[in-house]
């Protein structure tokens, strides 16, 4: 499935796809466009993992920034406060596995 491609947000635009959705995972793509941000949020029950696929995302994890250049894996324990933004002139997307889905 060729699905990046689909993903052409416009500046401080987020656009995101459902991937992969069972009873027990949920993947989504995000693409951010320059200067977009996926509001910091948290998962109680669910450990969320962020794959940055295509260009730089700022990863907010509780009080803390990292960036995070393509291909990047970042970890999110259940609980932790966790966000993206992106910070560049060019489009950026990063994957999102959410395991086990919220009930």
């Amino acid at each position: 499935m060729d699905v990046y491609p689909t993903l052409d947000p416009a500046e401080g635009e987020v656009v995101d796809r459902e991937l992969v959705v069972t009873d027990d995972v949920l993947v989504k793509a995000f693409g951010l466009g320059p200067g977009a941000e996926l509001p910091p949020h948290e998962h109680p029950d669910s450990t969320n993992v962020f794959h940055v696929v295509e260009g730089t995302v700022t990863v907010i994890r509780g009080d803390e920034e990292e960036t995070v250049d393509a291909p990047g894996v970042v970890e999110h324990a259940r609980g932790v406060t966790h966000g993206a933004r992106n910070d560049t002139d060019e489009t950026a997307v990063l994957t999102a596995s959410l395991c086990p889905m919220p009930g």
